[in-house]
């Protein structure tokens, strides 16, 4: 048996020729292998790997056999998991996007609510609903003329809120307030203040604090004494329909016509009660030098 020879001692030629016969070997290996499975129909003649010639190409017919692969099927079920997968996607990008804008509407009217606290607008007056009795009541004057307010006909469990609104701040002057009265069919004519208290309505006629400005939607009221400090409203009970009360500011004037009259007791408060359109109401204690009960004249705005 003739001794293998070491790599380093073979020549060139042996060193090709052991190569070219590994190549040969692998390629039968693997023809054998596609034969076994099916995958080579058919091959070209086995062409002649000896040849030492430099330019004679070596094909690898096995490998130049091999066809491509087809795709692999698409589960339905994997598919329609990718479907509900992005379906779900969506949705959260939607529902990101509301809440991004909720947000933002929500930082802009508390943007909103923050300037309007910082620029409060002008006071709102007080309420008609914190009336308890209607104004002017007063005790009949004595032979002396002298009188006060009479604290009997007010509740004694409301008497603390009555005394406490007498200190409501009195609106500060402005081009739309009364500042007058006339009442032609009465030859009244005085001055129109603002706040119905005692010390008011000793200097004219009051306006409710809190009642509407002459001409504009709402109730304007009016109140004064019969029988003291002028008398200005002693003859309330003289107006019929149709008589004319004309109201004036620093501006214009306004003229209303009477609609009608009634007497009330010194709790019917209703009658202070704002309107839909513009009206002016009058009251004053009844009857004269009594005063147990209030004379309440509506009028409404001349069209």
């Amino acid at each position: 048996m003739a001794r293998k020879k070491a790599p380093e001692d073979l020549s060139v030629e042996e060193l090709r020729r052991l190569l070219v016969e590994k190549r040969r070997g692998a390629r039968k290996d693997r023809l054998e292998h596609y034969r076994r499975t099916g995958r080579v129909v058919s091959l070209a003649p086995d062409l002649d790997l000896t040849d030492s010639s430099p330019s004679a190409p070596t094909i690898d017919t096995a490998e130049s056999a091999v066809p491509t692969p087809e795709p692999l099927p698409v589960n339905p079920r994997r598919k329609l998991l990718d479907r509900i997968l992005l379906g779900v996607e969506v949705l959260a990008i939607l529902g990101l996007v509301v809440v991004i804008l909720n947000g933002v509407g929500l930082l802009r009217t508390l943007n909103t609510e923050v300037v309007a606290a910082l620029n409060p607008e002008t006071a709102v007056p007080t309420p008609l609903v914190m009336a308890v009795v209607l104004p002017s009541g007063h005790t009949p004057p004595d032979a002396q003329g002298n009188t006060r307010p009479n604290e009997a006909e007010i509740p004694s469990h409301l008497l603390p809120m009555v005394q406490s609104l007498a200190n409501v701040p009195v609106p500060t002057a402005a081009p739309d307030q009364a500042v007058r009265i006339q009442i032609p069919a009465l030859n009244v004519d005085a001055p129109v203040v603002q706040g119905d208290g005692w010390e008011q309505l000793k200097k004219g006629v009051g306006q409710y604090i809190g009642s509407s400005a002459p001409g504009r939607d709402g109730n304007l009221v009016l109140s004064a004494h019969n029988d003291v400090y002028g008398e200005l409203f002693r003859y309330l009970d003289r107006l019929v329909p149709g008589d004319q009360i004309v109201v004036y500011t620093q501006q214009r004037q306004f003229t209303y016509i009477v609609d009608r009259t009634v007497l009330v007791e010194p709790t019917a408060v209703e009658v202070m009660a704002p309107t839909n359109a513009p009206t002016v109401t009058l009251i004053s204690c009844y009857p004269y030098l009594v005063n147990d009960q209030r004379i309440v004249v509506f009028a409404r705005l001349q069209n």
